[in-house]
This record gives structure tokens, sequence and C-alpha cells, in this order.
């Protein structure tokens, strides 16, 4: 392998470690990826994640091949990056497939000075997928997934409308997913990836209904 990294690993060589899981990138989905990062990226930081989001299976071997610097390196960052909330490796099932038939975005108006306390109230939903403080017509957004239209009018009726500060909703029930990418921010990825029959682990392909 050319080039030098002389990041410090004191552990085995996991040169055949595969990255466990499906998609990989900085999520702002995961409330828990808030820690604060040691130190600014660097290029090789950068790449890291870009082929990860492109593959987040990619072997870290064939990461270390590409970037010329060794597997044990790769494996060192990847691990750095995920402790301090930079980078998520995760498999994303499609819920179409197992069962949740409801997706919606919800709208809320809430009271004034309450929008960070519902955020932190949405997030312990286990139906939120995204939550968000707003800017605009609304103050809070949150992207849930239900099983149906029962479990939907459950969730709205019997808890988020009972969370304290939410004054009033808009629910947009999604129709067609037409594009749903992770690989942003770091630059496209130069190096081939490893050979796939499926499709790219950073798009999501729910089919259109």
């Amino acid at each position: 392998m050319g080039g030098q990294d002389h990041t410090q690993d004191h552990s085995r060589d996991h040169s055949k470690d595969v990255a466990p899981g499906a998609v990989a990138g900085p999520s702002p989905r995961d409330h828990r990826a808030s820690r604060t990062p040691t130190g600014p990226l660097d290029a090789t930081d950068r790449r890291i994640i870009a082929i990860l989001q492109a593959d987040g299976r990619r072997p870290y071997s064939q990461i270390a091949d590409d970037l010329g610097i060794p597997a044990s390196s790769v494996r060192y960052r990847v691990q750095r990056l995920e402790e301090t909330g930079v980078l998520q490796i995760v498999g994303i099932a499609n819920p179409l497939t197992i069962g949740f038939d409801r997706l919606a975005m919800i709208g809320m108006r809430v009271r004034p000075g309450t929008a960070q306390e519902v955020c932190r109230s949405l997030r312990d939903l286990p139906e939120t997928s995204y939550v968000i403080m707003t800017a605009g017509q609304y103050d809070v957004m949150a992207e849930v997934i239900c099983r149906d239209t029962d479990h939907f009018t459950d969730l709205m009726n019997r808890r988020l409308h009972l969370i304290d500060g939410v004054v009033s909703t808009d629910s947009f029930f999604v129709l067609e997913v037409h594009k749903l990418a992770y690989g942003w921010g770091v630059g496209a990825v130069e190096s081939s990836p490893t050979p796939s029959t499926g499709p790219p682990s950073g798009i999501d392909q729910r089919p259109t209904r």
C-alpha cells in the first residue's frame, strides 16, 4: 500500500473487517449523534465518509487500498468518527415491505417558547423517524411511520396531540418516494465501489405506488 498515515492504533490489524451496516453518513436523524467532534475532519476522514456513504458494507481493507493507508488506520478513524457522532453506519429497512404502510410528515404550531421541549417529546415516540425545529409556517416538523390508518389515528389523537405545547397540526401523507439520499456533504467517491447486484445502499429504493 502506498502513502503513510500516522494515526495511532494499538489494536490488531482488522483488514478483513466489514463496516457493519448498509448506509453511512452524518445523521441528523439520531439525537444521540450530538457530541462535539474532537477536531476538524481532514481529507482522509472525508474520503472515508464518502466511500461509506456509497457502500456502508465496504471492507476496511478495500477502503485502505483506495486511500493508500493501513486498514488498521481506517478502522481507527471510523471508530473515532462514530464515537464523536460524526458518522453512523446503520441498516435501513424499507418500511413498506415490513408492515408499515403509512408514512407522513406532520407540521406543528406550538406555544411560544416550547418548541425544543416539544421536539424532545416527539423524539421519544417510536413512530418518529425525523424531528426538526423549523422557521416559517410551522415551528416543528416530524416524519412518522405507522402500520396503518388506525395506528396513525391513535398516534395523533392519543399521544401527539396531548404533548404539552402543541397547538395545531397539519398532516401530509407520503404517496410516493422518489429520492432519499444520504451521500451529501463530503463529495463524490472517485474509486470504484465493491461490485453489487443490488441498488446503491445510500439511496432509499422504496417502490412508488
